[in-house]
């Protein structure tokens, strides 16, 4: 007869911790992004261009997208969000969330922006790109 597997409410208890931990934290960086955004949205756009990954002819149009992909995100809900992340959500083991949504927004709207010539790079460069200036800003 097979072994049924019943986790002890020990264990439950600590998984659910765990699952709590991260949904604070999750929300906790979305809320954030209001203190900082247009800074954080000058900071990603110089990166991204500074580092070869983003060629536009207009680097002030590329920090208003990426601006406006902020904002988005402080008034999305879940569902918006994780539907934005399923391509991505891969990238890296431990993703950050608004790096994660900001990656996504780049690799698959910023390049049907008008001012964007090309996005070079692979997916996990432009996200290192972005979480080091988030990381900057935002709590991890």
């Amino acid at each position: 007869m097979a072994k049924v597997f019943r986790p002890s409410t020990r264990e439950a208890s600590i998984l659910s911790k765990i699952e709590s931990q991260k949904e604070y934290e999750r929300k906790r960086a979305i809320n954030a992004i209001k203190d900082c955004i247009d800074p954080l949205s000058n900071a990603i756009a110089m990166k991204l261009v500074d580092s070869k990954l983003v060629e536009t002819t207009n680097k002030n149009a590329l920090e208003e997208q990426i601006k406006g992909c902020l904002e988005k995100l402080g008034r999305a809900d879940d569902f918006e969000i994780d539907y934005q992340l399923a391509p991505v959500r891969n990238v890296v083991p431990q993703p950050h969330i608004v790096s994660l949504f900001l990656t996504s927004f780049v690799i698959e709207k910023l390049i049907k922006h008008k001012d964007v010539i090309d996005i070079f790079g692979s997916d996990e460069d432009i996200y290192l790109n972005i979480h080091q200036q988030v990381k900057k800003f935002l709590p991890t």
